[in-house]
């Protein structure tokens, strides 16, 4: 890598890989070992809905991320000389592949029959973030591209990249970043559906 739109994607995708680390991987296995230990039951008993259970666990993770983030990002701009003019797009960045990736962790670990099965899910879809997130787009085979185009990261991924050019065509930030918030929903709601679902049994 030594500059222009391979920086750009390294850096990026390195970013967005610490959200994916926390809210996919540690997730999954957290729900996973919270189902396992008996854990749902104590929480089946709360007066909340599932839906906030998993939003205020999945929002208490992803918060984990913003520093590494923001580290990431900075150390990875000095070293390309990538400019640092619009690093403010990562407070939007965060919370939206953090909620599309978190609730695919949570219903990951909640789906999984057995723990060490949430655990093994978790660490592939952070090893799919590492390899589709962060090597340069252009690359890749034609098959794996469509795969990175189903990745959730991915989108957070080139909202960033975006941000990098001297006048950033901020409607395809604004559509990629769109793109997170929808899977986000969705994810989040199958994610709570897996909470009830796991909770009864």
């Amino acid at each position: 890598v030594d500059g222009g739109s391979e920086a750009r994607a390294v850096v990026a995708g390195s970013s967005v890989l610490v959200v994916a680390f926390v809210a996919l991987n540690l997730l999954a296995q957290y729900f996973g070992q919270l189902r396992a230990g008996g854990g749902l039951d104590h929480y089946a008993t709360l007066p909340v809905p599932p839906a906030s259970v998993v939003l205020g666990t999945a929002a208490a993770y992803a918060s984990f991320t913003v520093p590494g983030t923001a580290v990431t990002a900075v150390f990875g701009c000095v070293l390309f000389g990538l400019p640092m003019a619009h690093l403010w797009i990562l407070a939007a960045v965060i919370p939206l592949a953090g909620a599309a990736l978190s609730g695919l962790g949570a219903a990951l670990g909640l789906l999984a029959p057995r723990q060490e099965l949430a655990t093994l899910f978790g660490q592939l879809g952070m090893s799919a973030a590492l390899l589709l997130g962060v090597l340069p787009a252009g690359r890749m085979p034609g098959p794996i591209a469509y795969a990175r185009d189903l990745l959730p990261s991915t989108y957070g991924v080139e909202a960033f990249a975006h941000s990098f050019d001297a006048h950033p065509d901020w409607s395809l930030v604004g559509l990629d970043l769109g793109v997170c918030a929808g899977v986000g929903v969705v994810s989040l709601a199958v994610a709570a559906w897996a909470y009830r679902r796991a909770a009864v049994r």
